[in-house]
Parts: structure tokens; C-alpha cells; sequence
């Protein structure tokens, strides 16, 4: 009972802290939920998408604990971001992994034992060393989380056997609670995880997987290089990744796209680790905008701002695919996944399944790549495919933000094509593959063609109404209806199918789709309205400042935040703090800069600011419950003093305090006469105007044990108001 009156109290907090520390007014859908498990020091099972606000599941309980959370983690970048964040909200954080000296360690493992800090970023084969493990053993440890579980099954697409040793946690650490997070899981594959992991009577948690910000689109892949500089065309200044499956590919490509004028680089385990951990940081900080790389690039990778995921080449998987594109948009605004798909890339990959010595790898491997070949081939909603192979049924029947949904397609009566097609797959004998049926149609002159004499047949050159692109549409088109079909692994050839003879007869007609040259223009899912040019202006400060300090650019505010601030043209630190994603830290830090940047436009372009009170509709799914800050509003105003109002709601004296900086800072008519005396009031704003509202302890440490931390926190409430 005792416990539970202990975690309610507790509980009353969440939202200051999520305001404080975070910039946010309201979860996410499950966070509240997570959190309360958590602090009831359960195991839990934590399954949603990115950009769906996993971090802070274990984030903001590690403030709540008396202790520290220990957060497992497979990469150093993602370590290094994730502390630069929490340190930016002002949260103690540190990573402790190979990029560090021993005396960095050193320095590093002693603040732990003095209880400094409140979360750990370790990867997997750190933690699993017998000494690390002894060490940590005689630290408060609270919480386990354990980040891309799903490196932990071999039924996922990235297992890595480290992760399977992880079962030690319970045995060393029987009475902490584990966390285990991914965004893409199989049934089978959450399953597993559970069991090696060993969790205990945990509660399972699953977001939906449908990442409503992402438009998916499909395009046949005929020439990818020039198709992507097509795209790229308005997009110079977009932040994005190029995936392709060969380090050659990448280098070509990565080449190609800087001859044209674009800022790119190449990524992929062929290069040096430095060369690696540079290109990163630069893409990370906006040194460039385009990242081309092989798979080994993004796991982890925290940059919200990424415009849109390019797939060069084939994925191997539906969790792969999915993984990557959710690399796309995780600031929640409209973001681009585009995969250029070929059977030439089909067959590649086959191929290389073939060499697997392993059988069960290789079945796995063929199970997941013919549910690829599936989801490219469908002509029904990309969405509902792709969350149908996670067990999700979208009930929708548009999407609203797909290829298929978006851009219906214009079929035609297409039987003279596929009779013409059918004809010349069985006059050649059916022994040959798309490429040459296609030649054949076109009437080419190759070596091939004329060696095998096929010049002679009647269906040479027939098919020059259409260009060779549409041809090989709309042959694989037959595929999918099941008129033809491919044979073969390496160098598949097309077979007649039992449901050819009609068509070819005349017994029945064939609707085809008319395959498109171009790439659509960008149909986003999300609208939205915003000052695009106050809103590049914002991003150069933004990098001058992120230059400034070492970090990347979104450690400093999103992208939401910044366009937030287009809409609305803040005018005050009261506006600012309006704006979703700004924190107590954050706001005492970079407002004056960004109001003096907003406020100058303004006056430049004779801007009129809107009512500055935004409430984020992408971001901010669930409103708050009852708010425990209003409830100390209402005792306010029954005279009561802070250790009465704190009394009476069984809170602390300091949390009190913070709901009525809180509210003052919001624009409430709050006097503090009654808590702070108009003597006190004056040097306290003397020692502010020396040392600058950042921070309370060099304050404190100056006006010394007469004036209290609450004291001094509504005064800067107030002078931050008037300011």
C-alpha cells in the first residue's frame, strides 16, 4: 500500500517533468502507461515505430529514480546523440564505450559511484565484461533498458549474438526491471525476445506501426541515377539517405550525385572508421544533405529532420524496408520513401542466398525476400501491406499517403500488348528473360538477336508503339496477374502459363496498367502552412549556434519546433515557451537569440503575429488529464502559503514551486509578495542581473542559506516574463 501511495505521488509529477525537461504538455499513446509499469518496477515489452517517443519510456522514469538507468545500446553514434540531447534538456547522462580513453572512463565511472548522473548509454560487450559487471554491481541500478531488441532474435533482421547474452541481467540483477525496445518485431520475433531475455510477468506494449507522416511510392528501376536526380531536382536543400546493397554502388553514386553539385557522401564498411564516424558527423550536422550508404549506415541514427529515404536497390526484407524508411520523418512531418524496384535485383539477392551454408538461413532469408517481392509487386495500398506483415489490419480503404492510394492508375485495354508479348515468349522458345522478349518487340540488332536468327520471326519489332521502359512493365504486370511466369534463380526465362492460352486465342482481355516515366511531385500525407523563408533563417541560426557548440543542429530545437515558429512569430519568452519541444533549459539558453531573429523579420516584412498558442497536432496525440498544476493554481487563490498548498496536496515544498513558476511563465496573474519579501526579491533580481537566468546554483551559492531554492526560482519566473 505503501508503495503504491509512494508511485501516485510520484505520478502527479510526470507532467512537470515532461514540460521542464522536454518542452511537452501530453504524451504520446502508451508513454503514460509505459512510465507508470516502470515506476511499479515491472518488466516491460516495448514495441513502437520510430519517432513514436520510445526514448522517453525509460528517459523520464530515470528523473523520478533514486538511482541510475542503464540504457544498452548496439551503436556509439546513437549513444553520443541520445547524451548530447539529454544533456541539451539538462538531464546528467554519459556513454561509456571504446571512443573514450581510460582516463575518460575513469572520470566517468567515478561520477557514477558519487551518484551524479542519471543515465548510462552501454553497448552489449561492455556491459557483458565480468569486471564492468562487477562494478556495476555495487552502483543503484533502477532500470535496464535494452534499445533494438530485436538484435536479440535470430528470426529478426539484424541479430547480433552479443544481445543473446543479455539473459545475465536477471541473473545478476534479479530485482531490476528490464526494458526491451524495438520499433519492428515479428510475432515471432517479440516472442523470442521475451523469452531470452527471461522477462518476468512483463506487460506487452504496442504502438501502431502505421507512420501516417510517411508517403511510400514504388517506381519500376530503369535508369535509378538519372531517376534520382530527377527527384532531387527541388529538394537541394532536404536532408536524405540513398540506400543501395553494393559498396561499389554506393561510391558510383555518392561520386555522381558531387558532379552534379550535390552535397554527398558515402558510407559503408569498406571505409576506414574514421573516414565513417566524419562522413556521420557531417550528415548529422548539416554539413551535407545527402548520405548514400550500404545497410551499415542508420541503426540508431537520431536525426529527426531526414526528408526522405531512397532504396537504389532492393531490400531483403519487409522489417529491413521498414526499418529504414522509419529513418525518414521521426520529427513526425511529411517525409518521402521511395524504392526503385527490378527483378534484376530479385535475382541478385537470390543468388547470394544460394551461397548460405546454413539451410535454415537460407529459408528464412528465400521467406523474407518473397514477402519483398510481394509487397513491390502489389497494386492495393502500400500501408495496408506493410502493416498486414507486422499482424496490423489497416481498415482504411485510402491511405492517403501512397502510390497506390494517391496516384490511381489509368488501366487500358492492354490485350494486344500481352498477346503480342505471349506470342514472342513462345516463338523464341521460351528460354530467354524480359531484357531480350523486350528486344525482340523492339526490333534491336543485337549480336544475341540476329545470332539466334529471331529477326525472322513474326513478332520482331512489333512492339515499337511503346518505349522498351513500358514494355518491361508491362511484362512484369503479366507476372503478377499470372499469364507468364519467371523460371530460374540466377538467370530466370519466362514460361507460358495455363492462363496464357485464352488471351493469346482472343478468348480474353487483358487490362493493363500504363506505367509513368516521371516521379510524382511529393503528395504528403500531413498539410501544413509555414513561413519558408523565416523558417530558413531560423536554420542558419540554428547551425551557426549547433557550429558553435560541437553538437548537431536538432540537439539545439527540431524542425517542429523551428516551423512551429513560423506559424505562430513568438514576440515574448512567454510565446516561446508555448512552442512544442522547448524546455525550461533550453528556453533560458537560445530564446533571446531566436525572439531577437523572429521579431527582426517581422518588422522587415511588417508581419502581424498570430495568438502565439500553438498546440502541436502531430505531436501531441492524448491531452493531459486533470492538471495537477491547476489543481495549486486553484489553492492559490485561497491565500495559501507554498508549505500549506504543499500540505494539503501531500507534495513537496519544491514541487509546489515549480507548478507556480509554471503558471506564471504560462501569463497567470501570479503575485509572489506573499512567498518572497519585496527585500529578498531585489537581491535575488541583483545576483540574476550579475550572473544570468540560466542557472538556480551559482544564485543560490552567492545569496547563501537565507534564501531557499523556491525563493529564487519564482523570482526568475518573473523576471523571465518580463523580459
Amino acid at each position: 500500500m505503501i508503495q503504491e501511495i509512494k508511485i501516485s505521488i510520484i505520478l502527479i509529477s510526470m507532467y512537470d517533468l515532461l514540460q521542464k525537461y522536454f518542452g511537452y504538455t501530453s504524451f504520446y499513446p502508451l508513454q503514460e502507461d509505459i512510465i507508470k509499469e516502470v515506476l511499479a518496477h515491472r518488466d516491460v515489452f516495448v514495441l513502437m515505430p520510430t519517432g513514436s517517443g520510445k526514448s522517453l519510456c525509460y528517459q523520464l522514469p530515470a528523473l523520478l529514480f533514486n538511482g541510475l538507468t542503464i540504457v544498452i545500446s548496439p551503436l556509439i553514434a546513437l549513444m553520443k546523440d541520445q547524451v548530447d540531447g539529454l544533456l541539451a534538456n539538462g538531464i546528467p547522462a554519459t556513454f561509456i564505450n571504446s571512443s573514450l580513453s581510460y582516463a575518460e572512463i575513469d572520470a566517468r565511472r567515478q561520477k557514477l559511484l558519487e551518484n551524479e548522473l542519471k543515465i548510462l548509454y552501454v553497448a552489449p560487450e561492455r556491459l557483458l565484461m565480468p569486471e564492468f559487471l562487477e562494478f556495476l554491481q555495487g552502483l543503484k541500478v533502477c532500470l535496464f533498458a535494452i534499445d533494438e531488441s530485436h538484435c536479440i532474435s535470430e528470426w529478426g533482421h539484424d541479430f547480433r549474438p552479443e544481445y543473446r547474452q543479455l539473459k545475465v541481467l536477471k541473473e545478476k540483477f534479479p530485482n531490476v526491471p528490464v526494458m526491451a525496445l524495438t520499433a519492428t518485431a515479428t510475432q515471432v520475433v517479440q516472442d523470442d525476445i521475451i523469452r531470452q531475455l527471461n522477462l518476468s510477468h512483463n506487460k506487452i506494449f504496442k504502438a501502431s506501426f502505421n507512420r501516417k507522416n510517411l508517403y511510400y511510392q514504388i517506381r519500376p528501376k530503369h535508369d535509378p541515377f538519372h531517376q534520382i536526380l530527377q527527384y532531387l531536382k527541388d529538394r537541394r536543400t532536404d536532408s536524405g539517405i540513398i540506400y543501395c546493397q553494393s559498396r561499389k554502388t554506393v561510391e558510383t553514386l555518392a561520386s555522381g550525385l558531387q558532379a552534379k553539385g550535390y552535397r554527398a557522401l558515402p558510407y559503408h564498411a569498406g571505409l576506414s572508421a574514421e573516414v565513417r564516424t566524419d562522413h556521420q558527423e557531417r550528415f548529422i550536422r548539416d554539413d551535407v544533405e545527402i548520405m548514400v550508404a550500404t545497410i551499415a549506415f542508420g541503426m540508431g541514427i537520431d536525426k529527426p529532420g531526414v526528408r526522405y529515404v531512397i532504396h537504389y536497390d532492393l531490400p531483403k526484407s519487409i522489417e529491413g524496408y521498414y526499418q529504414e524508411t522509419g529513418r525518414a520523418g521521426r520529427d513526425g512531418l511529411p517525409s518521402d520513401c521511395v524504392l526503385f524496384f527490378s527483378y534484376a535485383d530479385k535475382f541478385k539477392i537470390e543468388h547470394f542466398i544460394q551461397q548460405k551454408g546454413d539451410e535454415q538461413e537460407k529459408q528464412i532469408a528465400s521467406k523474407q525476400l518473397r514477402e519483398m517481392i510481394t509487397y513491390c509487386e502489389g497494386n492495393v495500398c502500400r500501408r495496408k501491406l506493410l502493416l498486414a506483415y507486422f499482424g496490423e489490419q489497416f481498415k482504411e480503404s485510402n491511405c492517403g499517403g501512397c502510390d497506390v492510394c494517391l496516384e490511381p492508375k489509368e488501366r487500358f485495354d492492354g490485350t494486344i500488348a500481352a498477346q503480342k508479348i505471349l506470342s514472342c515468349v513462345y516463338r523464341t522458345g521460351e528460354r530467354f528473360g524480359i531484357n531480350y522478349i523486350v528486344d525482340v518487340l523492339l526490333g534491336a540488332r543485337n549480336q544475341k538477336v540476329l545470332q539466334n536468327r529471331h529477326d525472322t520471326l513474326k513478332t520482331y519489332g512489333v512492339g515499337k508503339e511503346y518505349a522498351k521502359v513500358q514494355w518491361q512493365s508491362f511484362i512484369r504486370e503479366l507476372i503478377q496477374l499470372g499469364y507468364v511466369r519467371l523460371d530460374g534463380d540466377e538467370y530466370p526465362i519466362l514460361k507460358l502459363h495455363e492462363k496464357s492460352r485464352p488471351v493469346l486465342v482472343g478468348e480474353e482481355k487483358v487490362f493493363l496498367i500504363k506505367p509513368e516515366e516521371k516521379l510524382p511531385v511529393q503528395k504528403a500525407a500531413v498539410s501544413e502552412t509555414y513561413d519558408q523563408t523565416l523558417f530558413d533563417r531560423l536554420r542558419v541560426l540554428r547551425k551557426t549556434l549547433a557550429d558553435q557548440e560541437g553538437v548537431p543542429p536538432y540537439i539545439i530545437f527540431h524542425d517542429t519546433s523551428l516551423k512551429e515558429m513560423t506559424v505562430y512569430y513568438p514576440q515574448s519568452m512567454l510565446d516561446l515557451r508555448k512552442i512544442s519541444g522547448i524546455g525550461d533549459r533550453k528556453l533560458m539558453k537560445y530564446g533571446k537569440i531566436f525572439l531577437e531573429e523572429i521579431i527582426n523579420y517581422c518588422e522587415q516584412n511588417n508581419i502581424i503575429p498570430k495568438q502565439c498558442s500553438p498546440q502541436p497536432v502531430e505531436f501531441s496525440v492524448k491531452e493531459a488529464k486533470t492538471s495537477t498544476v491547476q489543481v495549486t493554481f486553484d489553492l492559490y487563490k485561497q491565500h495559501l502559503t507554498i508549505p500549506e498548498i504543499a500540505q494539503k496536496r501531500g507534495l513537496a515544498v519544491s514541487t509546489i514551486a515549480s507548478h507556480l513558476e509554471k503558471l506564471i511563465l504560462d501569463g497567470e496573474d501570479i503575485s509572489i509578495d506573499g512567498f518572497v519579501t519585496p527585500e529578498k526579491q531585489q537581491h535575488i533580481r541583483g545576483v540574476f542581473e550579475e550572473s544570468g537566468l540560466q542557472a538556480l546554483s551559482p544564485v543560490k551559492e552567492k545569496l547563501g542559506e537565507g534564501y531557499s531554492y523556491e525563493e529564487i526560482r519564482l523570482v526568475r519566473a518573473k523576471m523571465i516574463l518580463e523580459r
